[in-house]
This record gives C-alpha cells, structure tokens and sequence, in this order.
C-alpha cells in the first residue's frame, strides 16, 4: 500500500467516524420518507401524463369520427342526385380518415395500458411509502426512547461529563478534608509530646516550669482535700523554679515516750 492510499484510508476512516457522530438517524428517516414522497409524486405526474395523452387521443378520434361519419353523408346525398364523381371523392377521404381513426385507437389501446401499468405502480409505491413512514415513526419513538434511558443511566451512574467532574471535584474535597484532618492529629500530637510549643503558653515560662507549676497545684489541691477530710496541717510550700511556690506537706513530729521524759 502506498502512502497516499494509506493517506485517503486514514482520512476517510476519520471522516466516516466524524459523519457516525454527527448522524441522527431519525433526521436520515425523515430524508428517506422524503425523498420516497418525492418519487411518489413523480409516479403520480406520470399516470396524470399518460392520462393527459389518452384523453387527447379519444378526443382526436371523436373528431375525425365526426367527419367519418359527415362524409358518409354527403356520400349518400351525392348518390341521390346522381352525382357520383362526389359520393366517390367523399368516400375515398372517409377512408382516409377511417385509416387515421385505426391508428389513433391503437395509440389509445396503448396509452390505456401503460396508464393502467403506472396506477398499479403508484398504489404499490404509495402502500410501500405508508408502510415506510409506519415503520420511520416506529424506529424514531424506539431510538428516541432508548436516548433518554441512555442520558438518565448516565446520569444515574455518574458517568456523564457533568456528573464526572462533580464526581472528581467530591474526591478532591475528601482528599483535602482528609488531609488537614491528618495535619491537625499530628500537630495535636507534637504539642502533647512537647516537641512544639503551644502558642497560648508562649509566655508561661518554660517546660521545667510549667511542670513545677502543674505539682504545685495538684499540691494545693491534695492539702485542701486533707484539710476537709480531717483538719490535718497544712502543707509547706516549696519554691518553684519561677520563684513560685510548690507545697510540699509537712512531717509530723516524733512523739516523745517516757524515758526521754525521765532522762530529762
């Protein structure tokens, strides 16, 4: 294959795809139906011709029948008064004209069958057009349908273009909204372990302080406790690193017994 046949090949591969696309068949239905009516109308004018033609030959044969038959008159009257040159003269034309009425029947004969011919071709057609335009409608309500099913699955299934590029967008959302998710678990975490600061805390001294400051009121919470519980001594506070203070509770003074008292 040579490169200009690979060339056409190609080119009309791509136009025949192109003109697959860009067919409808209903609208080449309607053309079909057309064209069909057209050709009918042809058929039609061509029975309505002949019978044109028919109709003038019966005319011309109608006349010269007349003069046939005047002929034979004048024929008659010339026998009467015996002038017989006349009847002769007037019978020969009449037979001249009875020659021409014979052909003329002929033609008519002729164009009565080929009239006849033309009306049982325009029935057959236009019977064959009816059941076209029966079936056109047919196919074009079925094709019509099945187009609607076809978009309404399309756009049921999501895979329209419309509903595809929604169906991207979502996944594009999800995916961001699972990736700050992830984002704030992991600084969440990082805060928690220490290893970034958190920024509401900035001005609260630093780590070693802010663990002071967390046992000095777990302190001061355990010596309140102590104190409802049983009015026992209030802890002692120790210094923090900040300069605050931590408690810290007091140990109870060892009791003396009797031998230190007597020692004494």
């Amino acid at each position: 294959m040579s490169m200009w046949q690979r060339i056409s090949l190609i080119f009309k591969s791509k136009a025949n795809k192109a003109l697959d696309r860009a067919e409808d068949p209903r609208e080449t239905l309607d053309y079909s139906y057309q064209r069909q009516l057209d050709l009918l109308a042809q058929v039609r004018r061509g029975v309505a011709d002949v019978a044109t033609s028919r109709k003038r030959v019966e005319l011309q044969i109608n006349q010269l029948q007349s003069q046939s038959d005047k002929l034979q008159g004048q024929a008659e009257q010339a026998i009467t008064v015996q002038r017989e040159d006349l009847a002769r003269e007037a019978l020969t034309r009449k037979s001249g004209l009875t020659t021409q009425i014979t052909d003329l029947k002929t033609q008519q004969a002729q164009l009565l069958g080929e009239e006849e011919k033309l009306t049982l071709a325009q029935q057959r057609l236009s019977a064959k057009v009816e059941a076209f335009r029966t079936r056109k409608e047919t196919i074009k309500a079925t094709y019509t349908a099945a187009e609607a099913q076809s978009k309404i699955n399309e756009a049921m299934s999501g895979i329209g273009e419309e509903m595809g590029d929604v169906g991207m967008a979502i996944q594009r959302a999800e995916d961001k909204t699972a990736q700050m998710q992830a984002r704030a678990s992991a600084i969440d975490e990082l805060i928690a372990s220490g290893a970034l600061d958190d920024a509401t805390s900035l001005n609260k001294g630093d780590d070693i302080s802010r663990e002071l400051e967390a046992m000095s009121s777990q302190s001061e919470v355990e010596a309140e406790l102590a104190r409802l519980k049983g009015g026992g001594p209030a802890p002692q506070a120790i210094e923090g690193g900040d300069g605050g203070e931590i408690l810290q509770d007091e140990e109870p003074a060892p009791a003396q017994t009797s031998e230190s008292k007597d020692s004494q």
